[in-house]
């Protein structure tokens, strides 16, 4: 979560920094994935104030919200607030849907076609560590733990924990195909 001004000026950096950019600041034509991590990140911030600064930052939050729901619907994302760590990286357009009851750690790297769900009427679904890279097309679903430095490969369908650090899985039911961890395919600025 993020509770002040500085904290959200840290995530964005570390967001811009893990897709790769050299600025927080999003072009005026194009680049609508970085104006919806954006929108992410102060609707986030603005839940978390109070008082009289809750009412202060009011026209900014209505603002933010409009644009992150327009730009949910135009790229394909249902993705709630306070689920993503610092260092998020969405690659690309496409369905994500991520449950409101995942908590996900910092330096994810999230491809297309990827849900990350609750199951059989749980609230609860994924914890997962820092540094995992999840390929385009995988699923986890349910209320499973995924370790630190995780790759989970395209189209693997993930049903029951990853406790082993520092490995790459896939297939369906995902098993581990190797011992090759995700950083890799991550950012070595942000690693942790």
């Amino acid at each position: 979560m993020i509770h002040s001004k500085k904290e959200l000026r840290k995530f964005l950096q570390l967001d811009a920094l893990a897709s790769g950019r050299s600025s927080t600041r999003a072009k005026v034509f194009g680049d609508e994935i970085w104006k919806f991590q954006i929108a992410l990140r102060h609707l986030e911030f603005g839940s978390q104030l109070l008082g009289a600064a809750r009412i202060y930052y009011a026209p900014l939050q209505i603002w933010f919200r409009l644009r992150y729901h327009a730009l949910s619907l135009k790229l394909g994302y249902s993705i709630p607030l306070n689920v993503f760590d610092s260092g998020l990286c969405i690659v690309h357009r496409g369905t994500i849907v991520v449950s409101k009851g995942a908590i996900i750690g910092r330096n994810c790297r999230i491809h297309e076609g990827v849900t990350i769900g609750a199951t059989n009427g749980n609230d609860r679904a994924a914890v997962i560590g820092n540094n995992v890279f999840i390929s385009a097309g995988a699923k986890i679903i349910g209320n499973v733990n995924i370790a630190n430095d995780v790759a989970i490969g395209a189209n693997a369908v993930v049903v029951c924990s990853i406790t082993e650090p520092g490995t790459t899985w896939g297939g369906v039911p995902a098993k581990k195909i190797s011992d090759h961890s995700s950083r890799a395919n991550l950012d070595r600025h942000i690693q942790i």
